[in-house]
């Protein structure tokens, strides 16, 4: 699972008995890669989206993202609370967007 979790987060579960330098080394491979990918975006998207648009937007992605990495990949515990943030996120979107 290549995703910026495995950068964020990943370490935690794969690299959880390598030195710290180790995990650093590969989170930065990783998120290098998800960059490389991101920069362009930003540069395209801010074409029609204002900036505010576009972090709202990036949020509403990572949650829909980070939600399955942390309940699949972790082993955590589905909760509420990520309800209740995608249900912030939903009001955030409406006001963001609504101009």
């Amino acid at each position: 699972m290549n995703t910026p979790y495995n950068a964020w987060y990943g370490h935690l579960k794969n690299f959880a008995h390598s030195p710290w330098y180790v995990a650093a080394l590969a989170s930065w491979g990783i998120a290098l890669f998800e960059y490389l990918i991101q920069v362009p975006a930003n540069r395209i998207g801010y074409t029609q989206l204002s900036l505010g648009q576009l972090k709202i937007m990036q949020e509403v992605i990572t949650l829909v993202i980070f939600v399955p990495f942390a309940v699949l990949y972790m082993n955590q515990p589905l909760k509420m609370d990520y309800l209740y943030a995608g249900l912030c996120l939903m009001g955030a979107v409406y006001f963001i967007f609504r101009t």
